[in-house]
Parts: C-alpha cells; sequence; structure tokens
C-alpha cells in the first residue's frame, strides 16, 4: 500500500507498506490510533503522548506526535494514500 510517512524533525516521504496490523505498528512505534480528516486516515502510536514520543506536526489542527502514516480508505480499509501530492505538500508546510 502506498503512504506518507512523517518522521519527527524529517520531511514526509512516500513508501510501500504491507497492510497489515504487524506492519502499521511497527512503523508508528506501537499500537495503532486512526484519525479520519477529510479523504485520508493518519496512523500514529496511540500512547504517543503517555510515552512522551516527540512533537511531529499540527495537520488539519490536530497535533501529531511521533511517526505518523497517512494513508487512504474504502469500505473500512486502508488503501493507498489518495492525492498524494496535495498531502506530501500540506505536511511539508506542517
Amino acid at each position: 500500500m502506498k503512504a506518507i510517512r512523517k518522521k519527527p524533525g524529517c520531511k514526509p516521504e512516500v513508501i510501500d507498506i504491507d497492510n497489515t496490523l504487524e506492519a502499521l505498528q511497527a512503523e508508528v512505534g506501537g499500537y495503532i490510533e486512526a484519525v479520519t480528516i477529510a479523504d485520508a486516515v493518519i496512523i500514529c502510536n496511540e500512547e504517543g503522548r503517555i510515552l512522551g514520543l516527540p512533537h511531529n506536526c499540527r495537520f488539519c489542527g490536530v497535533d501529531f506526535v511521533g511517526t505518523i502514516l497517512v494513508v487512504g480508505y474504502a469500505d473500512d480499509t486502508f488503501c493507498d494514500v489518495p492525492d498524494e501530492a496535495f498531502l506530501l505538500k500540506s505536511l511539508r508546510r506542517a
């Protein structure tokens, strides 16, 4: 699945990732939380604030800590990130 990965202090990058719980948890470093914003889903570490993960970015008015992934969704399933160019540009400004 095509996703945008944004690590704290780094520029966002497009990656290919297996669409499995294990792969998503490995990227964010723990249990995942999915935050739906418009046509995309932000996947982050559910316990990121409790664990004291570093601030990453503010995206659409929501502050995120730790590594995040931006993916799409269809019929309650994660899928390739929609409108990749727009989201990359938005994350670079975040």
